[in-house]
C-alpha cells in the first residue's frame, strides 16, 4: 500500500461551500488565502499539485433545476460558477508567489486557458499548480466526478477531497453526537452504506482505476500537508 508521503502528484477537491466561510455566498477571502496557504506548502515539499473547485458558494445547477430551469442551462451555469471561483484562487496563490494555470473545459481564453491534457501535465511537471474549471463541460456531471477524472487523466497518485470535517463518519458528525468515524474504507464500503463522500460515478470511476480518495478537513490549517506526510486525521477509501 502507498503511503501519503510516497504521493508525487495529487488532485485537491475543494467544493464552492468550502470557499463561503462563514459567509452565506460568495468568496471569503480569509478563507481563500487559507486553503491557498496550504497548498503551497504542499507544493514547496515537491509535490505536484492541481485542483477542481465547485461552484455551489454562487450557483449549483441541481438548485436550479429544481427551482425550474432547464437542468442542462442550470448546469452551465454552475460551470462558470466553478470558473470564478478558480480564478479568485488563482489570484490568492500567485500572490504568494505560486505559478498558476487555470483551465477551463469551456472555453474561454480571454482569462484563462482551454483544457488540455498534455499542457496540463507539463505545468504541474514545472511546478505550476493547475486548477480545473467548468467541470467536465458537459451537464449532469458534478464536479467529484470532474474531479475523478481529471485526477486519473494527469495520473494522479491519489485525490484529497477537503471536507468540513476530519474524515468521513457514519452520519454527519455536527448533527449525530455518536457517528462512527472511519479511519479506512473500500470503494464498495462507501457505495453499499450509501456515505455522502462523493456522488456515485465519481466512487466508482475511482474504483476502476484504483485511485485513492484521502478525505480530510480542508479548514484545519495544515491539514493538506499533514497528510501529504501521513499525519493528522484523514479517511483513506481504496481497494481491498
Amino acid at each position: 500500500m502507498t503511503s501519503p508521503s510516497e504521493y508525487k502528484r495529487v488532485l485537491l477537491k475543494v467544493s464552492g461551500e468550502a470557499l463561503m466561510g462563514k459567509r452565506d455566498y460568495g468568496l471569503d477571502t480569509e478563507t481563500v488565502n487559507a486553503i491557498a496557504a496550504d497548498v503551497r506548502d504542499v507544493v514547496a515539499m515537491g509535490v505536484q499539485v492541481c485542483l477542481v473547485i465547485g461552484g455551489g458558494n454562487i450557483f449549483r445547477g441541481i438548485a436550479g433545476a429544481a427551482a425550474g430551469m432547464d437542468r442542462a442551462q442550470a448546469d452551465y451555469m454552475g460551470m462558470l460558477a466553478t470558473v470564478m471561483n478558480a480564478l479568485g484562487m488563482q489570484s490568492a496563490l500567485e500572490k504568494m508567489g505560486v505559478p498558476t494555470r487555470v483551465q477551463s473545459a469551456i472555453s474561454m481564453e480571454s482569462v484563462c486557458e482551454p483544457y488540455i491534457r498534455r499542457r496540463a501535465e507539463r505545468h504541474m511537471e514545472k511546478g505550476r499548480v493547475v486548477i480545473f474549471g467548468a467541470g467536465t463541460g458537459n451537464p449532469f456531471f458534478t464536479t467529484d466526478t470532474a474531479a475523478a477524472l481529471r485526477a486519473t487523466e494527469m495520473k494522479c497518485d491519489a485525490m484529497l477531497k477537503g471536507t468540513q470535517v476530519d474524515g468521513v463518519y457514519s452520519a454527519d458528525p455536527r448533527k449525530v453526537a455518536d457517528a462512527r468515524r472511519y479511519e479506512e474504507l473500500t470503494y464498495l464500503d462507501v457505495l453499499a452504506r450509501d456515505l455522502n463522500v462523493m456522488d456515485a460515478a465519481a466512487i466508482s470511476l475511482s474504483r476502476e482505476n484504483k485511485l485513492p480518495i484521502l478525505v480530510f478537513n480542508i479548514h484545519a490549517p495544515g491539514a493538506f500537508a499533514a497528510v501529504m506526510r501521513g499525519e493528522g486525521l484523514f479517511t483513506r477509501i481504496i481497494e481491498n
